[in-house]
């Protein structure tokens, strides 16, 4: 499964780093965004939305209010999901996904992956 996680970072004590790699550990393809490049165990986080994508899940770790510049691409990428992880929930964006038929979840993604719900 491809995965984009969206708020990625470099720093090892945030949970989009950690989520990082449960998801390579759980054999996921995993595509990382966020604010500033650099690496997580040789996966690369990059600034730019990915244009030619084909993605499963969409994992958020973004706070609503910092979302913004990402609704419009979510909505035309139209993963088969998109998980809200804790503080990052929206419930306007979820609305519009479900509209176009992207399940949205609101949940951890580290406890989804440790307890087989992912």
């Amino acid at each position: 499964m491809r995965v984009l996680v969206l708020g990625a970072s470099s720093n090892p004590q945030r949970y989009s780093n950690m989520v990082m790699r449960d998801l390579r550990y759980y054999n996921h393809e995993v595509v990382a965004v966020g604010r500033k490049s650099g690496e997580v165990e040789g996966m690369k986080i990059q600034t730019n939305l990915p244009e030619d994508s084909i993605i499963d899940t969409v994992t958020v770790y973004l706070s609503e209010q910092n979302q913004g510049p990402y609704m419009a691409y979510l909505k035309n990428l139209k993963p088969k999901r998109v998980i809200f992880n804790p503080g990052a929930e929206n419930d306007k964006l979820a609305m519009e996904l479900e509209k176009l038929g992207v399940e949205c979840v609101e949940a951890c993604t580290l406890v989804m992956l440790r307890t087989n719900q992912f």
